[in-house]
């Protein structure tokens, strides 16, 4: 597909446009809990609550939690250290970050609240999960961007605003903590990973529910990139097919697939987004050296509705909405852990509801159409 600038500018264009009318009118219909009113900042937790969080699960875990930064590597734009947090034995090796969208808050919490879960917990899917696996926890990737309640993060030379989440490229890393983060990642090799976020507000397909939790893969199953990288193309499919049959009925989760939708002509734009952390982590990405046998896991994202910079969370929704994140990150590692994940059959991802696919909405290409290749 060789759009040319204006084609690919103005496609852009009238999507974003688009984007923003699904969002109004995804937010004047209902379903779930209420997102009314501005976000109350105080009532999330801050870098200093996290950090001090840390340190207390640490400590009251009598050694299972071994909290420790990335200071070796680096520390944030704005000098903040990065804090991981390490609990179980077992050789598989799980990767779950949050916020590197600072204005998505909820997604530390939810974090947290699994790690103390593991830190406290005796009983025996935690002790089956702890004795197979090693989980390695990231609650807040972009901490100055959580201080400034800001989506991405700000480089202290230019003033520019960076989003993180598009800095994983052979041309990018601009932002320190990306290098840190990726300096990290590359040693560690991981086995798969989770990444936590917030969305807009948009509606179930053919439905008048509002979207509480979407189920994400940052490159397009059976889409331009994916299914040329080993299994992912079934794997991703298969994690959070399973997800979504233990999450289905839980209480006002209205679960979708992850997608850009445009409300008015009601169909769908998947995502391939290569410049994402975990599409990084899926290709390999071999920067400067630093991954030379290009070492790839699968991942995918889960995106709770709302987020505290634009005012769509409200006091009433908040726990609802941490803990959806809570029980589907727990039940993916469980189901990873055990196997019970590849039981699924990859096809029932297309169960989960989701719009009309009119096209791939890419950070190399514009949009790309259905079919398309090559890229």
């Amino acid at each position: 597909m060789n759009l040319s600038i204006f084609k690919k500018t103005s496609l852009l264009t009238a999507i974003l446009l688009l984007v923003f009318s699904s969002l109004v009118f995804a937010a004047s219909n209902p379903g779930g809990p209420s997102t009314n009113g501005q976000t109350n900042i105080s009532s999330t937790l801050s870098y200093a609550d996290v950090v001090k969080i840390l340190g207390d699960i640490e400590h009251s875990s009598k050694g299972k939690v071994e909290v420790f930064t990335l200071d070796k590597y680096g520390k944030s734009e704005a000098g903040r250290s990065i804090y991981v947090a390490k609990v179980g034995d077992g050789s598989k090796k799980i990767w779950i970050q949050a916020q590197i969208h600072g204005n998505e808050k909820l997604t530390t919490e939810a974090a947290l609240d699994l790690l103390k879960t593991y830190a406290s917990s005796n009983n025996r899917e935690v002790q089956k999960v702890l004795g197979e696996a090693t989980l390695y926890f990231i609650p807040m990737y972009n901490p100055d961007g959580a201080e400034m309640n800001t989506r991405g993060t700000k480089i202290m030379s230019t003033g520019q605003l960076l989003d993180l989440n598009r800095d994983w490229t052979l041309d990018g890393f601009a932002g320190k903590e990306s290098l840190v983060v990726y300096k990290y990642w590359a040693e560690l090799k991981p086995d798969f990973a989770i990444d936590l976020h917030h969305q807009g507000l948009k509606q179930v397909y053919g439905t008048n529910e509002a979207t509480s939790f979407s189920l994400g893969i940052s490159l397009a199953p059976d889409g331009p990139t994916l299914p040329s990288y080993k299994n992912y193309n079934d794997v991703t499919r298969q994690m959070l097919a399973y997800v979504y049959d233990n999450m289905k009925g839980y209480g006002y989760t209205h679960i979708d697939r992850y997608q850009i939708v445009d409300a008015a002509k009601q169909i769908g734009y998947d995502i391939d987004i290569k410049g994402g952390v975990v599409s990084a982590m899926m290709m390999g990405l071999n920067y400067n050296g630093l991954n030379p046998e290009h070492h790839s896991h699968p991942a995918v994202f889960f995106e709770t509705k709302g987020n505290t910079s634009e005012g769509s969370l409200g006091q009433k929704s908040n726990g609802y909405l941490t803990k959806q994140n809570y029980l589907a990150l727990k039940s993916l590692v469980y189901g990873y852990v055990t196997g019970e994940i590849y039981e699924v059959d990859p096809n029932h991802w297309n169960d989960i509801p989701a719009y009309p696919l009119a096209g791939y909405w890419t950070d190399y290409n514009g949009i790309v159409p259905v079919g398309a290749s090559g890229y």
